[in-house]
């Protein structure tokens, strides 16, 4: 019996020490990375994003409002492709539909 115990101990207790033995004691943690983006860049760049949010929820609003006042689907989306034009993509402005 003495013998399966001493190979399950040696087992165990060999991989631990390889582990142990690939780790320093006096490691440093590392320094969080800094970003190397501008915050004056960034700024603009967010303020561009809400202005271009905007137009497409207008867009949005207003192809709503077409199909609710009875229009075909086709001139509603129509007109939301051509209000969105080089600001979202794709024919339905940015907006994922199931095809």
């Amino acid at each position: 019996m003495k013998t399966p115990v001493l190979v399950f101990m040696f087992l165990v207790a060999v991989p631990a020490l390889a582990i142990a033995a690939d780790v320093p004691a006096t490691k440093t943690p590392a320094k969080p990375a800094r970003s190397a983006v501008d915050p004056a860049l960034e700024a603009e760049h967010t303020k561009e994003d809400v202005r271009r949010h905007r137009i497409m929820a207008a867009a949005h609003d207003a192809a709503a409002k077409c199909q609710e006042s009875g229009k075909d689907e086709e001139s509603c989306n129509a007109e939301l492709a051509k209000a969105c034009k080089g600001i979202a993509y794709g024919k339905y402005c940015g907006m994922k539909h199931p095809d």
